[in-house]
């Protein structure tokens, strides 16, 4: 039975301390005019940003600039984070009723957002997929920032999940080159299954128009210029958060009049600022995700329940994924069918 005085309750994952989260129970606001109650069928972990969480290794003269949208605390802990989430819509205005949209929402398994905050998942993308929807905007974003052209030579150093989606969107381009550079030669499956070149960084083709630097790594870096041609820019991609990275700026750099542009998707590419909102960049992000090859970047799934335990699991490398998403119980009567756990995901 349920008591009509207690507020409804929620659950959501907060990061506690450094390499240590938890499941908390929280108060469920009644949805106001112009909000909707979610209730969460999967989110996706980001590795690399929510690990930085996890290790508490944010830095503190960007703390406020790293703040998800829907995060709750601050960094480094406790802090509520995430940015992942796919959920129905159960209570709201009458038009979203029922609907499956997207949130930058914390891992929580239901809560209440203004619905100017959802994007609307449309017919052909499965729920389980649009978890990807904020990273791939992350790639749109990249693109707009570099503009490449009719036969540029681009080449993607790192082929995690960001580099990843920035080689998916660019296999349409009328490149003259594209190459997935990666030391890990197993990441050549992921490669062909995208339908792109694979390369060591030692075998990489040079003079690159552009190269898009994805590998959060300082010899990854120092690959990218050294394979950009002459005034050609290297669009980085890639989040160090306090770690150090030391650059070889007194060899060619400034000889052939190379750039490093940063690319950061809390703000619209300026090349695209004025014309288009976050909103819009998110409705075309989720949009492109009709396009089934996306599911290879789904690399495993676990149960709720589970979540604290994966993201230490994903910290200290004992298992590795490109997107791993984690699976919420479906409400009693719910259409939502679960997907399998298979034994490999509950690592």
């Amino acid at each position: 039975m349920t008591n009509p005085g207690k507020a409804p309750q929620a659950t959501a994952y907060w990061t506690t301390g450094p390499e240590h989260g938890e499941l908390r129970a929280e108060d469920l606001p009644a949805p106001g005019p112009g909000e909707a109650l979610i209730r969460t069928l999967y989110s996706g972990i980001s590795k690399g940003t929510e690990i930085v969480v996890h290790k508490g290794s944010v830095p503190p003269r960007v703390a406020r600039e790293m703040r998800a949208p829907h995060q709750e605390g601050s960094f480094p802990s406790p802090v509520k984070f995430g940015y992942l989430s796919v959920g129905v819509v159960e209570q709201g205005p009458e038009d979203w009723m029922g609907q499956k949209v997207f949130c930058l929402n914390p891992h929580q398994d239901r809560y209440v957002t203004p619905t100017d905050q959802l994007t609307r998942i449309p017919d052909g993308v499965p729920a389980r997929r649009a978890v990807l929807t904020g990273t791939v905007e992350t790639a749109v974003n990249a693109l707009w920032e570099a503009g490449p052209r009719l036969g540029d030579r681009i080449a993607v150093v790192g082929s995690g999940l960001v580099g990843g989606m920035v080689a998916t969107l660019l296999r349409s381009f009328p490149l003259a080159r594209l190459e997935l550079v990666d030391l890990d030669p197993e990441r050549r499956k992921l490669a062909d299954t995208l339908g792109v070149d694979f390369a060591h960084p030692d075998d990489a083709k040079p003079d690159c128009d552009i190269v898009f630097h994805c590998s959060a790594s300082q010899h990854g870096l120092e690959r990218s210029l050294q394979l950009t041609g002459d005034e050609g820019v290297v669009i980085e991609m890639s989040w160090y958060a306090n770690r150090e990275v030391t650059l070889p700026l007194g060899e060619d750099f400034h000889a052939r009049r190379l750039s490093i542009r940063s690319s950061q998707v809390g703000v619209v590419a300026r090349a695209r600022r004025h014309r288009r909102t976050n909103a819009d960049r998110l409705d075309l992000a989720v949009s492109l995700l009709k396009d089934p090859v996306f599911d290879v970047f789904l690399t495993g799934v676990s149960p709720f329940t589970q979540l604290p335990e994966v993201v230490q699991h994903l910290a200290d490398g004992t298992l590795e994924a490109l997107c791993h998403v984690i699976e919420y119980p479906p409400s009693p009567g719910a259409e939502d069918s679960p997907v399998t756990t298979h034994p490999e995901d509950k690592r």
